[in-house]
């Protein structure tokens, strides 16, 4: 008669582990099957063997497979209470059935990594960090452009202080999107051509289709269809032709 061949689990820490319903799920109890039916199959496949293998919750066993378990079994409830179940390192057999073998783990649940949970909330600060950083060091008409993205027109009648604060507030709440507006070539460009426009210096024609000098109407460019009209003007003010007049229009702000 064949021996049952050991199942060797992944390195494995002793320690008390929190496992938690996906999606924020906070039922005042969840029971989550702890033995196999036809219902609701408790198997896991040994790729060792190449078997599957059934598990269950037995609380005067050492192992959660059957085919490793002896004697008389006391079956046991895997229960979560508000979302939660926290289980003792006493309880070795549960904790690897939870954290290693059974079906619904990552479905259902999930094994809380408080180390995970860390290194994002370091990730997050750190980002917040060098946003806060750019945000602090970025020079007036960069802060002007990057702010006219989130708050529109009315970010020229903010002094330069409430930009700053504004600025700021922005980097705090959204690093990462803030970061990306920062680091965007075009931003500054269109907040020229937003400028030049409340300033008569452009127009732009009702239909949006077009970019005027302000003085004599003369067209400038023609935005294509479907653009938002100052990313087209961004775009344009990098050609040749329009080079000369994002020249033109920066001497006519000073």
């Amino acid at each position: 008669m064949s021996k049952t061949k050991k199942t060797e689990a992944p390195q494995w820490e002793i320690k008390s582990r929190t496992y938690l319903l996906l999606n924020n799920a906070e039922p005042l109890t969840y029971t989550l099957g702890s033995k196999n039916s036809r219902r609701s199959p408790l198997m896991w496949f040994d790729e060792t063997t190449g078997t599957q293998r059934e598990i269950r919750y037995a609380t005067n066993q050492n192992s959660c497979f059957v085919d490793e378990q002896k004697g008389e079994v006391t079956m046991g409830h895997i229960i979560f209470e508000e979302g939660v179940l926290t289980v003792p390192k006493e309880k070795q057999n549960l904790q690897k059935l939870l954290s290693l073998y059974h079906p619904r783990l990552n479905n259902t649940y999930y094994e809380w990594q408080a180390d995970e949970v860390a290194e994002d909330e370091l990730d997050d600060i750190n980002l917040e960090l060098d946003a806060m950083m750019a945000a602090k060091n970025m020079d007036i008409d960069h802060a002007e452009a990057v702010l006219r993205v989130e708050k529109g027109s009315g970010v020229s009648s903010l002094s330069s202080q409430e930009l700053k604060r504004d600025l700021l507030l922005m980097a705090r709440k959204n690093p990462e999107g803030f970061l990306a507006i920062a680091s965007d070539d075009n931003v500054g460009l269109r907040n020229v051509g937003i400028v030049a426009v409340e300033q008569s210096i452009l127009k732009l024609s009702q239909d949006q289709r077009e970019f005027l000098w302000g003085s004599n109407n003369r067209k400038l460019m023609t935005i294509p269809f479907d653009e938002n009209p100052y990313s087209a003007l961004a775009a344009w003010f990098k050609t040749d032709e329009g080079v000369d007049v994002y020249k033109t229009i920066q001497k006519k702000l000073q």
